[in-house]
């Protein structure tokens, strides 16, 4: 694949279509998402690289809010920051309850859980062995 199919923008006044997004331009959406979620004190952020495994997406990132009202909040502001980046047709699903949010930009997936939702639903076992994860400690695991 190696190509991302969202939109993000290059500079304040320009959208970068579709079809011309790099990997290079993918990544920086990666960066950015783990950025917003860091900034949110997001727990156990990971990124896991689906390259290849699958055609939902490139990439898919699982982080842990402390609770309920956290996980809305770091889906809320996560869906605010990447649609100021210029990014289109951003779905989100779970925020009526907020235990699993799930955002859909593009080629990125983004799954926001409550601790115990996510220690239930164990999607990295899912997707492959996964080195330990710390605490608050950003991981990049290859599936």
């Amino acid at each position: 694949m190696n190509r991302y199919h969202c939109q993000i923008t290059s500079s304040e006044d320009e959208v970068i279509s579709a079809n011309n997004v790099t990997h290079d331009e993918g990544k920086s959406l990666l960066s950015a998402i783990e950025e917003a979620l860091n900034d949110d004190q997001a727990i156990d952020v990971i990124s896991i690289d689906l390259d290849g495994k699958t055609s939902i997406a490139d990439c898919m990132v699982i982080a842990s809010g402390r609770s309920s009202r956290h996980v809305g909040a770091m889906a809320d502001h996560l869906v605010t920051r990447l649609k100021q980046a210029g990014i289109k047709g951003i779905s989100v699903e779970g925020q009526k309850h907020c235990d699993w949010v799930l955002i859909d930009a593009g080629d990125v997936l983004v799954h926001l859980f409550r601790p115990e939702v996510r220690e239930f639903y164990k999607l990295e076992k899912l997707w492959g062995d996964i080195a330990a994860i710390q605490p608050d400690h950003v991981t990049h695991a290859a599936v």
